[in-house]
């Protein structure tokens, strides 16, 4: 009897890991997926390569993708997909690099193309263009790690100093749809803190992110300043997001713009 009851509890802790893994998140989360026209794949953070791999399974082929992933995380070639290996905890050069190749790719896209944006944790370093000189925000964003901020707080200032953070990403796509799959790393799975939330519309305010400067003392430039003192984009991009596992769908009711929102289970950094 006791080894039946361990083969069973063993049975379901494996069950329960299989499902929380990220190339299994993503398969049920395209279950349902059927784009008409062209896609593009856009992959960011530490499970990038796991969950493009995942999807192309699924898909079969994309029209074009990218990975931006941690240093040592690409783990082969991907058809039809770049892949990029950059700095984290700390945005480097990489890190600038790979996303200017990936706003590239959405530009100029139809409006019957879509985008499958995929977004792990440590996306917010992974997948970055600043809008304020590279050293400075590499410098506020070594503070912020410092001086005992949670991650909440991190991305509230993150997403006024980027130009592809909280939904700015989203709008960089239109007219194109951008079906979004997240894996998310914080409690409570809020979508535009996530890798500080490239296509979802920011629920953060200035007054907010002045207050966490002045609570950690940030020495920010006048650049950085003001661009603190900016709100990210507020309106909502023509953005389908798909829930990929357990977590409860938390959105409620939605504007019908929204066509559709949930959230990613909640994984283990990797």
């Amino acid at each position: 009897m006791e080894q039946l009851l361990r083969q069973r509890a063993e049975s379901i802790w494996t069950a329960a890991i299989r499902s929380v893994l990220p190339d299994e998140a993503v398969r049920r989360a395209l279950e349902h997926f059927h784009p008409q026209g062209r896609v593009f794949l856009v992959a960011a953070g530490k499970a990038a390569w796991q969950m493009a791999h995942a999807a192309l399974a699924v898909l079969g082929r994309v029209d074009a993708g990218i990975v931006i992933t941690k240093y040592g995380h690409v783990r082969g070639p991907l058809p039809g997909v770049t892949c990029c290996e950059a700095g984290h905890p700390v945005p480097d050069d990489n890190s600038f690099a790979a996303t200017q190749r990936a706003l590239a790719l959405v530009s100029g896209l139809r409006a019957d193309d879509t985008v499958l944006f995929l977004l792990s944790g440590g996306g917010s370093a992974l997948f970055e263009k600043p809008l304020l000189p590279a050293e400075e925000l590499q410098a506020i964003t070594q503070a912020l790690l410092a001086c005992g901020s949670d991650i909440v707080e991190i991305n509230t200032i993150r997403k006024r100093l980027s130009a592809v953070k909280g939904g700015r990403f989203a709008l960089a796509c239109a007219p194109a749809a951008v079906y979004s799959v997240v894996l998310s790393d914080i409690l409570g799975d809020p979508l535009d803190m996530i890798a500080s939330g490239p296509a979802c519309p920011d629920s953060s305010t200035c007054a907010q992110a002045a207050a966490i400067a002045e609570k950690y003392r940030l020495a920010l430039s006048p650049a950085a300043a003001a661009g603190n003192a900016q709100n990210a984009a507020q309106r909502d991009h023509k953005n389908h997001r798909q829930r990929a596992g357990a977590v409860p769908c938390r959105c409620g009711r939605l504007p019908r713009r929204r066509v559709r929102a949930g959230f990613a289970d909640r994984l283990p950094l990797l």
